[in-house]
């Protein structure tokens, strides 16, 4: 079991692995937790003060981990395979769950950590989430997604990118490639679509993504609108790319804890 101490790093094993994690706020128990998950190229830190603010603006406890291969948790298995989010949805995440021990829990990912929260909540029947919030989610491969990232392997080639990546993750350039090397895979790029997870969610869903989004276009939160059978608040945001809670903090922050105080009313009412 994971040991909650608010604001102390700690570590979870999930999936054979030694996974960094800390929490802040309530532990579970005493309020729904929220568990965060990080972009393709993120990890604990470079949440920054964001899951501390997640935490004040929502009074939930919050529950915050590097996946394998990403900051000081223990390396992943390389190359990944291109399904690699579904493993991460139902193999791993699973067992990170448990470890917390929450009877209530909200889900918020953002980019490929959307995509998994987005796998899990239609792939296992979960009565624990409660919620489901997706920052800038990926159900499709776009043209754009992978040009972009095309443009970033060149600048992490070229640049002192490795450098700056080492402050935060064991072995950046094993990170990179993890995140990379499944994106400009050609059979990625023909085939992958894990959008029929949206037919199975059944629970209120929150998805944010900026109108200059430059890893994937609109065209991600349509799938949701024409595909979900839940309640689904779709916030776009102007002046904003591919990370919402950067570009447009207070903005995202407005919108999680009006729809976590709206998902605490709504089981209030139902006991």
């Amino acid at each position: 079991m994971f040991d909650w101490k608010p604001g102390e790093m700690g570590w979870v094993a999930a999936d054979g692995k030694q996974l960094e994690a800390t929490c802040y706020g309530l532990a579970p128990g005493d309020a729904p937790t929220i568990v965060m998950l990080h972009e393709g190229l993120g990890c604990v830190a470079l949440w920054r003060d964001f899951p501390e603010k997640v935490q004040q603006a929502t009074g939930c406890g919050v529950f915050v981990y590097s996946r394998a291969g990403y900051g000081r948790s223990d390396p992943a298995e390389l190359p990944k395979s291109v399904d690699f989010m579904d493993g991460e949805a139902l193999d791993v995440l699973p067992e990170v769950l448990r470890a917390i021990g929450a009877d209530r829990y909200i889900l918020m990912g953002h980019s490929d950590g959307a995509t998994i929260s987005a796998i899990y909540t239609g792939g296992v029947q979960d009565k624990r989430i409660r919620g489901l919030i997706l920052m800038a989610p990926h159900f499709f491969n776009e043209d754009i997604s992978g040009d972009e990232i095309a443009k970033a392997k060149q600048a992490f080639e070229t640049t002192d990118w490795p450098e700056k990546m080492a402050k935060y993750h064991n072995d950046p350039k094993a990170t990179f490639m993890g995140w990379a090397g499944p994106w400009l895979d050609a059979e990625f790029q023909n085939d992958w679509n894990v959008a029929e997870c949206i037919d199975y969610w059944r629970i209120p869903v929150l998805a944010i993504q900026g109108r200059q989004d430059q890893y994937g276009t609109l065209a991600q939160l349509d799938e949701i609108e024409v595909r979900t059978y839940c309640p689904a608040d779709i916030v776009v945001l102007e002046d904003c790319q591919h990370s919402p809670h950067v570009d447009q903090p207070e903005k995202v922050l407005e919108a999680i804890s009006e729809y976590v105080a709206r998902l605490v009313r709504l089981e209030a009412e139902e006991i």
